[in-house]
């Protein structure tokens, strides 16, 4: 029998990020998985990022964490999304390849000291009591461990449908983890069915581009880590075509071989990336849809057709396939499928992602309800820190809704519940002006650094570039020039006056403007300022780049930053873990039996649960109130004083960066 600090359950998205940040944190950690050739697989669209997902991704590397340094090192294209937006919502966006993307993230586990990779089918949990100890395999064989991350994806129960034709399997024929599913449901767990979809790949040589349109990539200069810097090198193409009427008839007329609508599938599929056949069905009035042709690794000729996510038969996907412009002669390397899979009612979990009553078991990813490569990532990464927290008996991480997407990803599961696979968009984030990616590694730096998964060399030039912002936003607003005309300042002007003449202080030109009021006229860019300005000092890209948005949105980050704080206050008020809500004289009906089976941690928690009404968290703080005046303050556990409520005690408050307005872009990955 062996014994190890952390067992991590699976090594997709989430189980590596959870392994990584257990193994990094000095504790002994085993990953297993089913298939270790599987690891971090990309079982549906080969891609990262997006709306709301690069978010997650930038939140990740600056915690820590590897998927921005994996994407970077092996995307084929990178693209910036929703640029014609405000930079809320602007998101990059990169094409993997699949098998590199593989690959280098299996070598990064197995070079990581302090985890060990083994490939073992886990059947259930050890229990002592109301903790879990360890793992049994197929094979009979035990782990113990201190603590067990589950992060099985749709392995849980899986079973694959084609058309009339379904089987017990996880995605891409391995097999499923059924007796787990058992095993959890035996130990009290609620579980509920949910159900995703693949699209079919096809041959590369028998698609005609050339009637297509053609999505290049972009030369960013940057790449989804902060600490990647240039990414330079030859992006490969994505292609765009449609579906057609045909494409439509095709599908209503075979619905009934469909297994969505036949009744062989029950469990419940994602609203935000349906399957061609719902597409169909409930928007009948579009005459297309969008379909991209996207390649899957620089040594292979298979495609991914993305937007055509689909479970009905073969034959059926070959004529469906062949009323598209472009794919008239494509052949199907690998059909689409849909899978169901078991995974756990979320309000069962804490906000560390510890399960409630069975102390020392985290979940994270897809059995948690959610869909998608980076939401499961991002809990991952969570799960596996809070692990590692609970054995080292330092405070849990728990990230607020004003610090981080994260932050509003977990608390959307574990207080509100889903009754589908969920997935983070723009959207979702009340304080989004705040959230931005490219301030993700100031917001979260104090944080990343308290918990120890950045180095202090990092931390430094972190805040090194923090001060630099701060020193270039104070000299444009001492710094000011003649008032002349928008146009010398608008574009790239380069004659004599424009060239820095009549540069000076307030003083000396008191009907004058500061470079920061030139800068904040939406017109003018921070570029466009140069020839204005011969003082200005060589600062980095990204240090240009939040000189600029804050010197925009400076109105909307003082807003913004006032809501995030009035709401935080409700964070302060902790509620104890034992209390009885049936006592309390006041509540509602509904709000007892929702706060006693979610329990939530502050009152902040408790007022966004569905069916708690404002009068309930009256009386709720009326209670707090007096219970605190009655007794002495106890601690829950280590906490760091200047740390905000919310952050679970690891570092002081963090940086709440500026952000702008924007919308949802209409293009965004599958997964």
């Amino acid at each position: 029998m062996q014994h190890y600090d952390v067992i991590v359950v699976g090594t997709g998205h989430a189980g590596c990020e959870a392994a990584l940040a257990s193994a990094r944190l000095g504790l002994r950690t085993l990953a297993l998985s089913i298939s270790i050739e599987n690891t971090a697989l990309m079982a549906c669209n080969p891609s990262i990022g997006g709306p709301g997902k690069a978010q997650l991704v930038r939140e990740i590397d600056a915690l820590g964490g590897e998927m921005a340094r994996n994407i970077d090192r092996t995307y084929l294209q990178l693209r910036l999304l929703n640029t014609s937006k405000g930079p809320a919502v602007r998101s990059l966006r990169a094409q993997a390849d699949k098998r590199a993307y593989q690959l280098a993230m299996r070598g990064v586990l197995e070079s990581e000291k302090n985890l060990d990779l083994r490939e073992a089918t886990v059947e259930s949990l050890l229990v002592n009591g109301s903790r879990v100890v360890g793992v049994r395999t197929s094979a009979g064989t035990e782990f113990l461990a201190r603590a067990v991350v589950l992060t099985t994806g749709t392995y849980l129960g899986g079973r694959i449908h084609i058309g009339p034709v379904n089987f017990a399997s996880g995605p891409q024929g391995q097999h499923a983890a059924t007796a787990l599913s058992e095993n959890l449901r035996s130990l009290g767990l609620e579980l509920m069915r949910f159900k995703t979809g693949t699209s079919p790949r096809i041959r590369g040589r028998s698609v005609d581009f050339g009637r297509m349109t053609e999505i290049p990539g972009e030369d960013l200069g940057y790449g989804f880590s902060f600490e990647t810097g240039s990414t330079k090198r030859e992006q490969v193409p994505c292609w765009l075509t449609y579906t057609t009427r045909r494409t439509h008839d095709i599908i209503r007329a075979n619905l009934s071989r469909a297994p969505l609508y036949s009744g062989a599938i029950t469990g419940t599929g994602p609203r935000y990336c349906p399957s061609i056949e719902v597409k169909v069905v409930q928007f009948p009035s579009r005459d297309r849809h969008q379909v991209f042709i996207e390649p899957q690794g620089r040594d292979t000729d298979e495609f991914y057709v993305a937007g055509l996510s689909t479970s009905l038969p073969e034959d059926v996907q070959n004529d469906m396939i062949h009323s598209i412009p472009g794919l008239e002669d494509a052949v199907i390397v690998r059909p689409g499928y849909a899978i169901e899979y078991d995974c756990i009612v979320p309000t069962q979990l804490k906000p560390t992602l510890e399960v409630k009553g069975l102390e020392g078991l985290f979940c994270a990813g897809q059995i948690n309800g959610t869909s998608g490569y980076e939401e499961a990532a991002s809990q991952g990464i969570i799960a596996g820190i809070n692990a590692a927290m609970s054995i080292l008996g330092r405070a849990p991480l728990i990230l607020s809704r004003a610090q981080a997407y994260i932050g509003v990803l977990i608390d959307d599961l574990v207080t509100k519940g889903t009754a589908e696979p969920y997935r983070m968009m723009t959207s979702r984030a009340e304080y989004r002006l705040l959230l931005r990616q490219d301030n993700a590694d100031l917001r979260l730096a104090d944080v990343a650094r308290s918990v120890g998964l950045i180095s202090q060399e990092r931390y430094e030039r972190i805040k090194e570039k923090e001060s630099m912002i701060k020193a270039e936003l104070d000299r444009l607003s001492r710094t000011y020039v003649i008032n002349r005309p928008l146009e010398k300042v608008s574009g790239d002007s380069r004659d004599d006056e424009a060239r820095g003449h009549g540069l000076g202080s307030r003083e000396a030109y008191p009907d004058g403007a500061s470079l920061l009021d030139l800068l904040r006229r939406p017109e003018v860019t921070y570029d466009s300022l140069g020839p204005l300005d011969p003082q200005r000092p060589a600062i980095p890209r990204g240090v240009a780049e939040q000189v600029e948005i804050e010197a925009k949105y400076s109105g909307y980050i003082a807003k913004a930053t006032r809501q995030a704080q009035r709401v935080l206050r409700m964070e302060d008020h902790r509620i104890p873990p034992d209390l009885d809500y049936g006592s309390l004289q006041g509540l509602s009906r509904e709000a007892r039996e929702k706060l006693a089976s979610i329990r939530p941690v502050t009152v902040g928690q408790a007022s966004r649960i569905s069916g708690v009404s404002p009068a309930d968290i009256s009386v709720l703080m009326v209670y707090l109130r007096a219970r605190s005046r009655s007794m002495p303050c106890t601690s829950q556990g280590p906490q760091d004083s200047s740390a905000p409520s919310g952050c679970g005690g690891i570092g002081p408050a963090s940086r709440s960066g500026p952000n702008g307005p924007g919308g949802e872009c209409s293009q965004v990955s599958e997964g």
